[in-house]
């Protein structure tokens, strides 16, 4: 037998295979191999060469090799000789499936192979079954099948080894196994399995199996000789079955499926009749009620798994049982963390059944069920629930219409509702409230249909739900008419306020989604529209809104059968008719150059109007804003009245229109946010220089007004205190609910009948009052309230006067009264002021949040400008405005806000501007404006104090120097052209400089003063807010100043103010020499007086160099070291004529100092520079460890509270002199004695340091070359103290 091992094994060769042919022999090694694709390759290989051989005795060694690796040690072997046996008994037909067979009985045989080989020998037999079954030919040998089936029933009984796999496998062989061999030849071998199937879950499913493939056989008398019974599924056997069931769910407990024995019986109860007993008996009664959770989520899946196959009324029997409110529960309990959640897995359950069913009825059944299971009035499923994606457009209508009529007519009887352990009944919801949780779900599910971009709508069901949550958030119904069909029902439960304002919200987010909503339909308009992105319009070209407008005139002009819940004033009135009449002129409009204009505006005026009815009072002055500016875009002023030169001049209509925006970004609501920037994308292009100034003006830090304020605080109390994604969810009715709440409690505050009132305030926090009460303690006193409270003392005669002695009678009642009225009407006046000065300050705290929240929001249109227009030359004037909002940020208290809103500008300012591909290409009208911003950038850089924001503003002159210097990217560099000539002439020199790197109209000599002053600054200033890598991007981005500040940079590698500055000088000269169009640009002499003068910089610079004591020398000598290598490296490229010999003498006096091998890579390019040079590495001398390191890690690690060596109790023992002699005259043998109470860590030690010597460290190279340079510095130092401490030492021991 063939054992498995790394080595191949010696195989008995009696034909001379193995010497024939060695590529046959290496099919059987890849095949044992555990990766599948050279497993599967091996096998279609060795198949083609049994193939083009035709050798017998080729494959009868095949035959045996494979027989032989079905019980290979190795468990991922064993597949691959399976498949490949099965593959050649499928491929060679003439070979008889009996001999196979009895190979493998023969091989594998169970009765005389060793204990230690049962389970690969049980595995050898099983898988050779599994090869015969897979080949395909075993139906057709009838003596083969049924031995082949009586082996697995022999098999079953190595359960501990093969777990349930025969039975599995017999299972297999039963579905492809013909009615007649079944009968004829399995049905006798196989009936004392089929009689005794209620003893485990293997032998039932056996039976399960045989009754659905073979029912023509298994009839029903023949099953009550077998069973008893003539069904399954019967009240006799129901305790059996339930008993299997929960065997087998537990074994598939780490699975998390549902087991093929349950969904068989399922069937198997569906055919005979008995569902309805199986499922209330057997899964209601039964597995359900078993605390195991394995039963339960059988249950579940059981659930799923059968509505496929119920009819309807066993669907409405199954989903309104008791396994649905488990459900339920687990849904509610598994939002609780570690829990497992079942609510995914049941929700493909559903989408299965609903793609693959045909009858609408079953559908809407399903989603009633699932809708109707309710805790407290919400249902368990998410409003956004994806399976509504896969009903059918009559199922879809009918559950809409189902939606509508449980919002009209809230029935709580017909949903199942659930409750858990854990809620107290006490606090059980109201029926209200209920309702008002089932009405709020409803609105958002029909609100979700919308949103759904999978679900296939059409208009009419769009427009029928934004009509319908249009109609019951603003509107109520009369009398019924059949031209609004809303009021054809009446609301059996009146809705309140609450629900009013959650449709609302509902109303408004979906109106924000029609914006965006592609065009519906399958028709040519609709796919013609959907091409150009055509987004918020229906297929005849109206705009979503301008039909929801329409809808609500028509509300508004039946007022006998419609009613608003806040009527219009005859004002607001007046300003909707007008809205209405102004888009519907700018819709006549045909003029094609402005339609973005005018759909811009369409949009705008429409979204406003809406908006009339819920915010009436803002709304109604934005109005008249827009219809001004309506008025100048469309020329439609009756009267133009003539200006005089006093006159101020009108604003544009685009300045209108931003200032609109601005005003309508200051609510919180994020439909109006999102509808504001979707807006400004239209009409972005036509933004001029005091439109977006308009803009600017409200991030600029400096500029506050006191409009502004009065604009933004609008909302007080808790709306102040959140943060900006938080605010943008919420509505206005929020902040209605929190001002009303505030002014309770400013009337509260300001009452003077009770001492604690300000302790007592709801608003206040813990926090807060101490805060305040620190600031009380220190605060200086009032000198009028002192002054006034000593009139009031002297007055009642309490204080003496100055010009008066002192009275030390007591007063009578009268006075001490009058004393006290005086008195608390001081203190309360006094309470007053300092009330007064803490709301204020709460006021400026909440002006403070709301203001920034507003910035946040006005920066969305600033991006919008930015990615839409990124090639207007108004962008340029977005620079320092942005600059100086992050210099304001960064330099003052950073809270959450705070930081969000420095986090979005600083991404706005970097992704969208400076990395932006596309730039302004014609700025020759203001090209000594952009030089100056240049120069004002580069300044300000360098004035900073904190490098990060001077980042920014260095990256915002390299985005002008990319604007100027224009777009050269098309323009084709020459290749490069050498010339051994000597060119002196500098204009030549100009011309070569312009043909290697092209500089368009650059001024390239103010651009070079310009840097060139912030690089000597940061050369020679020790405190600079540049860095080396703002230098690095000039260099590398743009050559051409690279080329002009590359000689002062040179310089800089000795005059560098401190070690830092010359190592970055380096590495600036570094990335220079890498730029190839740099090196181009230059002649082969300029190239080489060049190189020459950086190694002359370089070794001056090295010769200062005295250790390494110090991390920034280290740097620094590796920069100029990583620089000579690279100048080493062109000097061989271009075969130039310079030597470093001259630098080696001072190379090597540089190894020699101290601490020079700590760092391994400046060890490394030191080396790579000498090994041109004619120096070879030295190798490492090993360490000698057994004399010195012993002493010196015994004393570094000896253990605190351990007597010495010298104070042991064995030293102390009296000696000879001549043993005194031998123990004065040998220390190490002393010190080898003084260490026998530490033999177990000696010889740890010595087993790594033997480790270490033939290389099985873990360490790695540079650390061990690191602490074997560090243990030789100091190693002397540390043995001669030992030395020094041990003659100490035996000097005590001879004195004894």
């Amino acid at each position: 037998m063939e054992t498995e091992s790394p080595n191949k094994p010696k195989v008995e060769d009696s034909g001379g295979i193995l010497k024939q042919n060695r590529e046959f022999l290496d099919f059987f090694w890849d095949i044992a191999k555990p990766e599948q694709e050279i497993r599967l390759k091996a096998i279609e290989n060795l198949l083609q060469y049994l193939e083009t051989s035709e050798r017998d005795d080729e494959l009868k060694y095949t035959l045996k090799r494979l027989i032989d690796g079905l019980a290979a040690t190795r468990e991922v072997a064993r597949p691959g000789f399976s498949l490949a046996l099965a593959q050649v008994a499928q491929h060679f037909e003439s070979i008889p499936l009996q001999g196979i067979l009895d190979q493998i009985k023969e091989k594998h045989d169970l009765q005389k192979v060793k204990k230690k080989r049962l389970r690969h020998a049980a595995f050898g037999n099983f898988f050779g079954v599994l090869a015969l079954f897979q080949s395909g030919r075993l139906t057709k040998e009838p003596k083969v099948l049924l031995e082949c089936v009586q082996l697995l029933q022999s098999l079953a009984q190595y359960r501990e080894h093969l777990k349930d796999l025969p039975r599995k496998t017999l299972v297999d062989i039963l579905s492809e196994t013909t009615e007649s061999e079944f009968e004829e030849v399995l049905y006798g071998s196989l009936k004392t399995d089929l009689s005794s199937a209620f003893s485990t879950p293997e032998q039932l499913h056996l039976l399960l199996v045989a009754i659905q493939k073979f029912p023509g056989v298994l009839k029903p008398k023949r099953l009550k000789k077998l069973l008893g019974t003539s069904t399954v599924v019967t009240d006799e056997n129901i305790p059996k079955l339930l008993e299997i069931l929960k065997v087998s769910a537990k074994s598939v407990k780490m699975d998390r499926i549902l087991p093929p024995l349950g969904l068989d019986l399922l069937r198997l109860s569906l055919n005979e009749g008995t569902f309805e007993l199986f499922w209330k008996e057997i899964v209601e009664k039964g597995l359900l009620l078993d605390k195991a959770a394995p039963c339960s989520f059988m249950c579940y899946r059981l659930l799923g798994a059968a509505l496929p196959h119920l009819s309807l009324s066993e669907l409405k029997m199954v989903l309104h049982g008791e396994v649905m409110l488990h459900y339920g529960k687990n849904v509610i309990a598994t939002q609780l963390p570690g829990r497992v959640k079942f609510g995914p897995e049941m929700e493909t359950y559903v989408d299965a059944f609903l793609e693959n069913c045909d009858d609408p009825d079953k559908q809407l059944t399903v989603m009633k069920a699932f809708s109707t299971l309710t805790n407290q009035g919400n249902p368990v499923i998410t409003s956004s629930w994806k399976v509504v994606r896969h009903l059918q457009s009559t199922a879809l209508l009918d559950y809409v219409d189902y939606l509508k009529q449980m919002f009209l007519n809230p029935d709580l009887e017909i949903c199942l509702e659930l409750y858990t352990r854990r809620q107290n009944p006490e606090k059980i919801l109201q029926p209200e409230q209920c309702i008002f949780r089932l009405r709020k779900w409803i609105v958002s599910r029909l609100a979700s249909i919308i949103d759904n971009p999978w679900l296939k709508k059409d208009e009419d069901l769009v427009m029928d739900i934004t009509r319908f949550i249009f109609f019951y958030s603003f509107f109520e119904a009369l009398k019924p008419t059949l031209d609004i069909p809303e009021t054809e029902c009446l609301l059996q439960v009146p809705l309140d306020e609450d629900t009013r304002s959650a449709t609302a919200d509902s109303f408004f987010s979906l109106l924000n989604y029609l914006n965006c909503l592609p065009v519906l339909g399958e028709n040519p308009e609709a796919a013609n529209l959907n091409k150009k992105h055509v987004q918020g319009v229906t297929a005849d070209g109206q705009l979503w809104i301008y039909c929801v407008s329409q809808y609500a005139s028509a509300l508004l002009s039946r007022k006998k059968y419609v009613r608003a819940v806040k009527p219009f004033t005859d004002e607001e009135r007046e300003a909707w008719e007008r809205m209405l009449q102004c888009v519907d002129e700018l819709r006549k409009k045909g003029d094609k150059s402005q339609n973005m204009k005018l759909s811009a505006f369409q949009r705008l005026g429409l979204l406003i109007g809406i908006h009339l009815f819920k915010a009436p009072t803002e709304s109604l002055e934005l109005l008249k804003d827009f219809h001004h500016c309506m008025d100048k875009v469309l020329e439609k002023e009756c009267k133009k009245k003539k200006k005089s030169a006093d006159d101020e001049e009108e604003p544009e209509w685009i300045e209108v229109v931003v200032e609109i925006l601005l005003s309508l970004l200051s609510q919180q609501s994020k439909f109006i946010r999102q509808a504001c920037t979707s807006v400004f994308k239209q009409i972005c292009s036509n933004v001029t220089e005091k439109a977006l100034h308009l803009i600017l003006d409200v991030l600029d830090p400096e500029k506050d007004h006191d409009e502004d304020r009065a604009l933004l605080i609008t909302d007080e109390g808790k709306k102040a205190k959140r943060t900006s994604s938080e605010s943008e969810s919420e509505d206005n009715s929020d902040e209605e609910k929190s001002s009303e709440e505030e002014d309770e409690d400013d009337n509260d505050d300001s009452s003077d009948n009770e001492d604690k009132e300000g302790d007592e305030r709801e608003g206040d926090s813990a926090e807060e009052l101490e805060e305040n009460d620190s600031e009380s303690e220190t605060e200086p006193v009032d000198e009028n309230f002192r002054m006034g409270l000593i009139k009031a003392l002297q007055a009642g005669n309490a204080l003496p006067r100055e010009d008066e002695a002192s009275d030390e009678e007591d007063l009578d009642d009268e006075a001490m009264m009058s004393l006290d009225e005086n008195l608390a009407a001081l203190f309360a006046e006094q309470k007053k002021r300092a009330q007064a000065k803490k709301d204020e300050k709460d006021q400026q705290r909440k002006e403070k949040i709301l203001v920034r929240d507003f910035k946040i929001k006005v920066l969305d249109l600033i991006d919008v400008f930015l990615k839409k227009q990124p090639e207007n030359p108004l962008v340029f004037g977005i620079i320092e405005p942005l600059i100086a909002v992050i210099e304001q940020t960064m330099t003052g208290k950073s809270d959450q806000q705070e930081q969000d809103f420095l986090q979005k500008t600083a991404d706005i300012f970097i992704n969208q501007l400076c990395k932006s591909k596309r730039y302004c290409k014609d700025v020759s009208s203001f090209k000594d404006k952009l030089y100056d911003m240049m120069e004002r950038l580069v300044k300000r850089a360098r004035k900073q104090t904190d490098s990060s924001v001077a980042l920014y503003c260095f990256s915002a002159s390299l985005y002008i120097f990319r604007v100027l210097r224009g777009n050269i990217s098309e323009v084709p560099v020459p290749p490069v052209v050498q010339s051994k000539k000597k060119h002196k002439d500098d204009e030549q020199r100009d011309d070569q400089e312009q043909q290697g790197i092209p500089v368009g109209d650059l001024d390239i000599d103010r651009v070079k003063a310009i840097y060139q002053e912030a690089l000597t600054e940061f050369m020679t200033k020790r405190n600079s807010a540049l860095t080396g890598a703002m230098f690095v991007d000039l260099f590398v981005r743009f050559p051409i100043i690279c080329l002009h500040l590359l000689d002062s940079t040179v310089s800089f590698i000795t005059e560098g103010v401190r070690q830092h500055q010359q190592g970055q000088a380096c590495l600036l000269v570094q990335k220079a020499l890498q730029i190839r169009e740099l090196r181009q640009s230059m002649t082969e002499s300029e190239l080489e007086t060049l190189l020459k003068q950086v190694l002359s910089q370089i070794h001056k610079s090295l010769k200062t160099v005295n250790g390494f004591k110090v991390k920034v020398d280290q740097e620094k000598v590796l920069k100029c070291l990583e620089l000579t290598s690279w100048v080493a490296k062109i000097i061989k490229q271009q075969k130039l004529n310079i030597e470093l010999t001259n630098m080696v003498p001072d190379l090597l006096a540089m190894a020699q100092m101290e601490g020079f091998g700590r760092s391994v890579q400046l060890d490394n390019v030191y080396w790579n520079i000498m090994r041109p040079l004619g120096y070879s590495r030295p190798k490492k001398a090993k360490k000698q460890q057994p004399l010195v390191t012993e002493s010196t890690e015994s004393t570094k690690k000896k253990k605190k509270g351990f007597l010495p060596e010298t104070k042991k109790r064995k030293n102390r023992k009296k000696v000879s002199v001549g043993q005194q002699k031998e123990i004065t005259g040998s220390s190490n043998e002393q010190s080898g004695e003084g260490h026998r109470g530490k033999k177990k860590k000696n010889r740890k030690r010595k087993i790594s340091e033997s480790g270490d010597k033939n290389g099985l460290g873990h360490s790695s190279p540079a650390k061990q070359n690191k602490v074997q340079s560090e243990n030789t510095n100091k190693g002397k130092d540390r043995t001669e103290t030992d030395k020094s401490k041990k003659k100490k030492h035996k000097k005590r021991e001879h004195s004894e």
